[in-house]
């Protein structure tokens, strides 16, 4: 989850399902991304963000943004967040966190935090490492912890 569900959420969606895929289990697992904010719902992925996608040959197209909903906390086993902010609002949404699914995508990584903000960075090359060092780090927990 980001705040608007076109830049860092979205990238790290497809990430995550390369990285499943690549395992083997995407059978295994259902992966979406949405926003913490209305300001972008149905605006497709942001296009420098699509374009640091498809630089490392990750297809979004027909992906639009979303609001999360008090139903995903249901329907989820995680909810990860890029940021503190979105962290808050995850909660606010759910009614809370009883169950302790909603975490921070860096907190899995040895290097925990927020994730850049390309929004206001215009850094993707930043935002992309995040992601991706996230991505595969939270899947190592997932392995280990699920076997």
């Amino acid at each position: 989850m980001c705040h608007g569900n076109i830049c860092r959420s979205p990238m790290a969606e497809f990430v995550m399902k390369d990285v499943v895929e690549k395992a083997g289990v995407a059978h295994c697992f259902h992966i979406e991304s949405a926003a913490t904010s209305t300001e972008e719902i149905g605006n497709p992925v942001y296009p420098p963000a699509r374009r640091k996608l498809a630089e490392h040959g990750l297809e979004c197209a027909g992906k639009t943004a979303r609001q999360m909903t008090r139903a995903d906390y249901e329907h989820y086993d995680l909810l990860i967040g890029m940021d503190g902010a979105n962290l808050r609002n995850m909660r606010r949404i759910a009614g809370g966190d009883p169950e302790e699914k909603i975490h921070l995508l860096l907190d899995y990584t040895a290097r925990p935090g927020d994730v850049a903000d390309p929004w206001y960075t215009g850094d993707f090359d930043a935002t992309w490492r995040d992601v991706e060092e996230g991505c595969k780090a939270l899947f190592e927990t997932i392995k280990t912890q699920y076997k």
